[in-house]
This record gives C-alpha cells, structure tokens and sequence, in this order.
C-alpha cells in the first residue's frame, strides 16, 4: 500500500522503482505461517515462513514485466489473489490489469492473466485494491479515468466479469477494500467533498454506490478493517492531522480518535490485547519508528494514543495482520528491504524487535 500522505504518484515501470504496496500483502496460511509480497524486477516474488519460524524466499511468481505496484487481497479460503500492473502498447503509459491467485502457502502461484483497463485501454488512472467475498470471488476495483470508480469481478463459474463502471468522480488514487460479516464487498474512498462507500447489496452484486458524507479527507491515508459486529470501519486522517473512524454501518460519523503520528498511510487490523478484541492502528513515526495505537474494538470513545517502537529505520510501509493465536503481526518495507516483528507475550502492545527477511 502507498505510504505517503498525498495522493501517489503514477507507478513507475522499471527495475529501481520502488514498491507500491497496496493491500494485504502481508498474509497468513490456514496452517498459521506467513507469506509477504513485493514486486521486484518485473515480477512478484515471495517469502514464506517455514515451520520453524524462519523464513525462506524470495521465491519468484512471475510476472512477465509488472510495474512497481502491487495490491493483495485474502478470501476466508486463505487464497491469496495477486493484481499487478504491466505495461501495454498502443500508447506512452499505457498499462492493463493482470490477476494471478496463490492457492496454498508456499506453493507456486496460478499463471498471470491480464483483467483489462477500466477504460478499455489507457494510462495509470489509480492504485487498485482488492476484496474476495465469501463465495471466493475476487473484485479488483480501480479509479478510473474519469475519477470515479470501476470494478471487475469474477464469475462463480471462472472467468470475469465485464468491467462495471461504479461511477463517482474525484476520488482518491488508493482506495481501500474489504469483506464485512455478510461476505460481501465494499469499497471505501474519499474525494474532495468528502467520504464515498460502494457496497454490494446482493451476494455477487454489482456494489452500488451511497451519497457522499461531507468531510474533510487527507489522500492516501486511508485504512479499514471489518470488526467484530461485522461492519467495516474506514480509518483515515483529516485536514487537521486527526485520525478519524468512520463505519456508517454502526451508523459512526466520522469521530476523532485522536492526534495523528508521524505521516504516511495508515495501515489497520484487528488482534487480541490481554484477551481483548482490539483495533490496533500503525503509521510512520516523525523519526522513522513505527508508531502504533490501540483502542478496544468499535468503542471509539475510548481514543487513541500513540506509542513508538524500535529504532528508527526511515520510511516505512508498513502492513499488519493477525496470527493463528490473535497476537498482532507486522512487516515493513524499508530501504527495500523487508523487516518483521509480532507481539510479545507481555500483558498489553508490546512488540519484539525487529527481525530481517529480506
């Protein structure tokens, strides 16, 4: 995912580019082991935790000349689906689409199949994002040339969708996506006027989109994660450098968290602190360090405060997940490089240091 507190720029096509992360890319297998992502040199490679704790890669899944950019998406069936960018001709720019799914942690990955552009053929219009609902299906939703908002969707029977034009205008280049409790979809973005939500009302459906919430949103700082009722909640800064929570879901204005830390994207998910279901929150420290915040589950009245741990390491995107056990895990890409850390086993947040993978 893009950590930078504007919106991001076009990915670059090119081996020195840095990554563009979006998404899930940080995952964890049925069997309780992770597997982390990057796009590197043209193609995805892979690290994948083996069973003793350390971990192997990077392992090559192909690509064929991919951009920079990279979004992950997870079903409930801990399949892994892959969206990448690669350059097309017929025009400076020009990029498509491609899709590819892992199946199995550490197993080789499906071939890359490209999914098209949302306008037929064109430049970088956006990040995409992806979802996987329930049944499985996976939806790349991206921002489209006229600033709106576009999805492809697969079928039950293989294959995709056509692409859907969701409509919108003006909206941020990093949306975000999720499954909530009813497995289905939504898509959550923001524009200059404010809050956007598409959502499926139907299983399979094609996500319709709500009317915007006035606020005010800074780009390329959104983040969401579905909570224990189910709902969604999207996370983000405003023009004041607060956090926000919105989940209009659990009928949630967009309330004050607290402060904002440090700059960058936030990132989001949901663990256990002393047995608590807890939203725990990570951005870029001032510093370089990885600050977190923590507030029990969907009780946002309770706030925000932030902490910072280890050394300071520089810009960091930085991805969070949950393990099989529901302690807290966190990866980061620095200096490209990737570094990891999970929760101790001490009462509260406390994090171990910092481990390299690669």
């Amino acid at each position: 995912m893009a950590n930078r507190s504007q919106a991001p720029s076009a990915p670059s096509h090119g081996s020195s580019a840095a990554p563009v992360l979006q998404g899930a890319w940080l995952t964890r297998g049925g069997e309780g082991r992770f597997s982390a992502y990057l796009p590197r040199d043209g193609e995805v490679v892979r690290w994948t935790e083996e069973p003793d704790g350390r971990w192997s890669g990077p392992v090559s899944l192909g690509g064929d000349g991919l951009t920079s950019f990279l979004a992950v998406g997870q079903g409930a069936d801990r399949y892994v689906h892959l969206v990448g960018l690669r350059p097309t001709a017929g025009g400076e720019g020009h990029v498509e689409l491609v899709h590819s799914v892992q199946f199995q942690t550490g197993r080789p990955a499906a071939p890359w199949r490209p999914i098209g552009h949302s306008n037929g053929k064109g430049p970088w219009t956006g990040n995409p994002a992806v979802a996987v609902d329930a049944q499985g299906r996976a939806y790349a939703f991206v921002r489209n040339g006229g600033g709106g908002l576009s999805v492809r969707a697969q079928k039950d029977a293989g294959g995709w969708h056509p692409w859907w034009d969701l409509h919108g205008w003006g909206t941020d280049p990093s949306p975000v996506a999720v499954c909530n409790g009813e497995g289905r979809v939504e898509l959550l973005t923001a524009t200059d006027k404010g809050l956007l939500r598409y959502v499926q009302e139907e299983s399979g459906g094609r996500p319709v989109r709500k009317d915007v919430l006035p606020a005010e949103v800074t780009f390329g700082t959104l983040a969401a994660a579905t909570g224990p009722s189910g709902h969604a909640t999207l996370f983000y800064v405003d023009k004041a450098d607060q956090v926000r929570a919105w989940s209009p879901g659990r009928d949630l204005e967009p309330t004050v968290l607290g402060e904002a830390a440090g700059t960058g994207r936030l990132a989001a998910t949901g663990c256990l602190v002393d047995g608590v279901e807890s939203t725990v929150l990570a951005r870029q420290s001032a510093d370089g360090r990885l600050a977190l915040a923590v507030y029990p589950s969907e009780r946002e009245s309770e706030g925000i405060r932030w902490s910072e741990h280890g050394e300071p390491k520089g810009p960091l995107d930085t991805v969070l997940t949950r393990g099989l056990d529901g302690r807290l895990a966190a990866m980061a890409l620095t200096g490209g490089s990737l570094i990891a850390t999970r929760q101790s086993a001490a009462a509260g947040l406390h994090l171990e240091g910092w481990r390299s993978i690669g």
